[in-house]
C-alpha cells in the first residue's frame, strides 16, 4: 500500500505548477467541471498506466541497488529540471481545446491532456517508481495524485478564470525533488 500512497505523493508533487496543471487551469474557464475532471483522469490513467508498465518491466531486468540510484539520479534530475522551469512562461493556450460541447469537448480535454503529459517528468517519475515498487498500485497513485493536482487547477480555473502563477509553486516542487532524491539515495546505500 505505501507504494500507493508514495506515488501519489511525488506525482501530485511533480503537477503542482506543471504544464498540465496550467492546461487544466485554462481547460477549466472553457469546459464544465465535471467534463474536464472526467477528461483528465482518462488522459493520466492511460499516460501513468504506460509509465507504470515500462517501469514495471525494467525493474524485472535490473538489480535494485542500480534501480535505486538510477532513481535518485533521475530525482535530482528533477529538481534541476523543475527549478529551471520556474523561470519559463509555459503556454498553456497551445494545448487547449475547442470549446465545443459534448463528446467533442470531452475528447478535446483528453487529447489536450495526454499530449501535455506525454514525456513529462511525472511520467518519468512513475516509471522509476513502478521499476522497484508494485506497477499496479503506483499506477493508481500516479493517476490519483496527478488527477488531484490538475484537479486543483481546475478549481483555481473556475474561480480565478486566469493562469495560475507557477513560479513558487515550481521551486518548492524542484526543492522536494531534491530532498526525495537525497531520501531515495540514502535508503539505497545503507
Amino acid at each position: 500500500m505505501d507504494s500507493l500512497f508514495i506515488a501519489l505523493g511525488v506525482v501530485f508533487l511533480a503537477e503542482l505548477g506543471d504544464k498540465t496543471q496550467l492546461v487544466a487551469v485554462s481547460l477549466a474557464t472553457r469546459h464544465r467541471a465535471s467534463l474536464v475532471l472526467f477528461g483528465i483522469f482518462v488522459a493520466f490513467a492511460v499516460t501513468q498506466g504506460f509509465a507504470a508498465i515500462v517501469g514495471g518491466l525494467l525493474g524485472a531486468a535490473l538489480p535494485e541497488t542500480a534501480i535505486g540510484i538510477g532513481a535518485a539520479v533521475i530525482f535530482f534530475g528533477f529538481a534541476v529540471w523543475t527549478w529551471r522551469d520556474a523561470d519559463e512562461d509555459d503556454d498553456a493556450d497551445e494545448l487547449t481545446a475547442s470549446t465545443g460541447g459534448g463528446l467533442r469537448a470531452l475528447a478535446g480535454v483528453i487529447v489536450a491532456m495526454t499530449v501535455a503529459e506525454l514525456g513529462d517528468k511525472t511520467m518519468l517519475a512513475t516509471t522509476t517508481l513502478a521499476a522497484d515498487r508494485d506497477p499496479f498500485l503506483v499506477w493508481m497513485g500516479g493517476t490519483f495524485g496527478a488527477t488531484a493536482a490538475a484537479g486543483l487547477g481546475v478549481v483555481v480555473g473556475l474561480l480565478l478564470g486566469a493562469r495560475l502563477p507557477a513560479r513558487t509553486t515550481r521551486r518548492l516542487a524542484a526543492v522536494l525533488f531534491a530532498v526525495f532524491g537525497v531520501l531515495l539515495l540514502v535508503d539505497t546505500l545503507l
